[in-house]
């Protein structure tokens, strides 16, 4: 499983700051989830990504089958 938050942030022409701005959820944390260094953010944060981003949560989220 992967979070694919970037594309979904760009798609929109967002920066991190912006998305923070208007999620609630502080830069740093976007920044660990796009790079992959938080693999499991919380629901909450998912959540509110997914509602500022104006698409759903199983949206961000890409799922790797081949393996």
């Amino acid at each position: 499983m992967k979070i694919i938050l970037k594309a979904w942030r760009e798609r929109r022409g967002l920066t991190q700051a912006e998305l923070s701005r208007r999620s609630g959820v502080v830069q740093p944390v976007i920044s660990e989830i796009e790079t992959s260094d938080k693999p499991n953010p919380t629901i909450g944060t998912m959540w509110r990504l997914a509602r500022t981003l104006r698409c759903a949560i199983d949206d961000l989220i890409e799922d790797d089958l081949s393996a």
